[in-house]
Order: structure tokens, then C-alpha cells, then sequence
């Protein structure tokens, strides 16, 4: 099997950070194996000869699909080329469901394999989709436990391989000692403000948590706020109107796990995040924001009752969620002080976060994952 050639398209940061981790144990299990593919910073770092900047493209939301659309079209177009001019042994997608499964028709056109790693969200809405998507992949590769069972009852192969996170969510040090690499006191009362990865939730949510951290301030003076900014985007910029806000925020960039364990409480966007703070147990609440279009349209879809991925791997409403309307500074500052205030609500909170530990498995996942490339590979 020398020289097998795995393509891999990741469409925004989570999934552009999955991929690399299992394309690194990819390359201890076959040292030699060629990979290129859509993707950003985390897969170049990996060894993935990236021919496209999915950072592009990262955008949620119909309405904002729209306005990217010229861009999308230019990566599917190269995509497909790439396809064309390589064949590669295996298609891998990673997440990003509306353009990866476009290329996925394309793939099963030339004859290449097509693996799906972190299914799409059938489970929450259009389930009836599970059947194209079994018309257009060999191979379905599962995060959680609980969609195995779909894609078995639709006749599809499908593997459980676990959720990547449970092994790296992890610090190195203890919360003073982290605190203290930041400047912050034991004693200090944080708040994390997490925006999120992509530019369009930075413009739909940093207002609200700047609106929220004015409020809080004015309750209390002393209160501190962190908040940590992703890899996709500028640091500098961010840094900037956090200094002109006057809200005493501290801009950190690098390990997010460290971040999030120096925190009291978190005020944060939908979305794996939520899984990550939810693993070192830090109680949280989610806000979400998106066009009012894109908004009226998805809950229409939508036939799950919540949308942080933290109470859905979690089976029940364990974090507060505020949508649309209702995320507002005034609603968001009072349930911050209710988690950092009411030490019974707090351990309400924490138990419950602890299922979601529970229910994303035992770990292993990327290496569960890399076998499973090779073995259709091999096949």
C-alpha cells in the first residue's frame, strides 16, 4: 500500500482541527501515505498539502452562505479538479454537510471511495437526507455514540469511532498556576467570553458579550473577563476593541483548555466549545445569533429541543441557552451571577456536565479513526 493518496476536505476550524489530529496518527501508522485536501492552519501543521483555504468559506447560516457564494463556488470548482487530476484512493470529508456531499456526487462519479467523518446533524433536522447520504458515501464515521443507530437502521455502514475531544481536552498545570501565567489573581472573579471561531459569529456575538461584560461590571467593579481568540482570526484586531471597551478584558491566544480552566463561568457561542468547557467542567451558558432569515427558516427545520452541542450530548437541558431575542445582555448578565454566586446552581450545573462527559465514550478517537482510513484504503 505505498504511496496511497487520501484526500480530506474540512470546511471551517473544528473540522480543519479534527482532521489534523487523526491525520498525525495517520502518519505513524503509515509514515509514507500522500495527503492533500481543503483545510487550514491545523492541517498544514499536520503534513496536509492544503491546496485550498477552507477559512474562506467558514460561514454559517443561509444568509451568509449567500454572500459567500462566489467563494464556495471557486473552492468546488478546484475541488473537483483536484479530483479529476488525482484520484485520489479515498475521499475523507470532515463535517461542512452542504459542500462535502457535493463533492462526494463528484468522488462516487470517478470511482473514489468516499468516507464521512462527524456526521451531519440528521438526528436534529431533515432526517429523510440520511438516504442520499447513503447514495453518495461508502462509509459513515460517528462522534457519538447515539447516531450509530440511525445510519444502522438505514442500511449504511457506519462506525462509531468516538469524539476526538475526550483525549485532548486536558491541562497541564493547576488553575493558580495557569491564572497566574495570565496575569490573574486565585481569588479573582473571571468570566469567559467565547465568541467563537468563525468572522460571522464574532460580528453577531462579541457585541453582546461586550454589552453583557459592561453590565456585569457595573454590579461589580472587580469582576475580570478572558477571552480567548481562535487561530482563524486576528488576534490584533480583537485585541484592539477589547482595549477600547475599558472592561478590563484579557485577549489570550494558544491553548484554549488553559483558558477555560481559569474561568468561573462562560458565556459562549453554540458549537463544539461547548463540549470542550463541558469536559473540564466549567458551567457555562450559550448564546446564539444569526440573520433573522436563516433563523426563521432553521427552526422551522429543526426537531431537537436544543441546539448546544453540550445538552444534546448531554440528553436534557443542562446549560442555559439564549437565542436570537433572548440573547441580551440583561438576560446573559443575570444567569453569569447565578452561576458564579449560587454554589447550589453551580453544582447543578457541574453534575450535569458530567454526562456529557459520560456520553462521548472512552476515547481514542483519532487513532480509531486512522485505522479506519486504512482499512479502506486496504479494502
Amino acid at each position: 500500500m505505498s504511496q496511497a493518496h487520501v484526500m480530506i476536505l474540512a470546511g471551517e476550524a473544528s473540522g480543519d482541527a479534527h482532521a489534523a489530529e487523526f491525520v498525525e496518527q495517520l502518519k505513524i501508522l503509515q509514515p509514507d501515505i500522500r495527503l492533500s485536501g481543503m483545510g487550514s492552519r491545523e492541517m498544514r501543521r499536520a503534513g496536509v498539502d492544503v491546496f485550498f483555504d477552507s477559512s474562506i468559506i467558514a460561514v454559517v447560516g443561509l444568509v451568509e452562505v449567500l454572500r459567500h457564494w462566489g467563494d464556495i463556488k471557486k473552492a468546488m470548482a478546484i475541488v473537483r479538479q483536484r479530483l479529476e487530476q488525482t484520484r485520489p484512493d479515498l475521499l475523507v470529508l470532515v463535517d461542512y454537510p452542504e459542500f462535502n456531499l457535493k463533492m462526494a456526487r463528484h468522488a462516487r462519479e470517478l470511482g473514489t471511495k468516499v468516507l464521512f467523518y462527524i456526521s451531519p446533524q440528521v438526528w436534529a433536522w431533515r432526517p429523510k437526507r440520511i438516504h442520499k447520504i447513503g447514495r453518495l458515501i461508502d462509509h459513515m464515521a460517528v462522534i457519538f455514540k447515539f447516531e450509530r443507530r440511525y445510519y444502522e437502521n438505514a442500511g449504511i455502514p457506519v462506525s462509531f469511532v468516538g469524539h476526538p475531544l475526550v483525549d485532548k481536552v486536558q491541562v497541564s498545570a493547576d488553575r493558580d498556576a495557569l491564572r497566574a501565567k495570565l496575569g490573574i489573581a486565585a481569588a479573582d472573579r473571571v468570566i469567559g467570553l467565547f465568541p467563537g471561531s468563525r468572522h460571522s459569529e464574532i460580528s453577531r456575538l462579541l457585541p453582546l458579550m461586550f454589552a453583557t461584560a459592561d453590565l456585569m461590571r457595573k454590579r461589580d467593579p472587580q469582576i475580570r473577563f478572558l477571552l480567548p481568540v481562535a487561530s482563524t482570526l486576528d488576534f490584533d484586531a480583537i485585541s484592539l476593541q477589547c482595549a477600547s471597551k475599558d472592561l478590563d478584558i484579557i485577549v489570550s491566544q494558544g491553548d484554549i483548555y488553559e483558558a477555560i480552566s481559569c474561568c468561573d463561568a462562560i458565556v459562549s457561542c453554540s458549537g463544539t466549545v461547548t463540549l470542550e468547557i463541558g469536559l473540564l467542567g466549567v458551567p457555562m451558558c450559550i448564546v446564539y445569533r444569526m440573520s433573522g432569515l436563516s433563523y426563521s427558516i432553521m427552526k422551522r427545520l429543526i426537531t431537537i429541543p436544543h441546539i448546544g452541542l453540550a445538552n444534546i450530548v448531554a440528553d436534557g437541558a443542562v446549560v442555559r441557552e439564549f437565542l436570537q431575542q433572548q440573547a441580551n445582555p440583561a438576560a446573559v448578565s443575570v444567569e453569569l451571577f447565578e452561576l458564579l454566586e449560587n454554589s447550589e446552581y453551580r453544582a447543578q450545573i457541574k453534575s450535569g456536565l458530567e454526562r456529557v462527559r459520560e456520553n462521548l465514550g472512552a476515547g481514542g478517537g483519532a487513532r480509531k479513526m486512522a485505522q479506519l482510513v486504512l482499512s479502506l484504503i486496504e479494502q
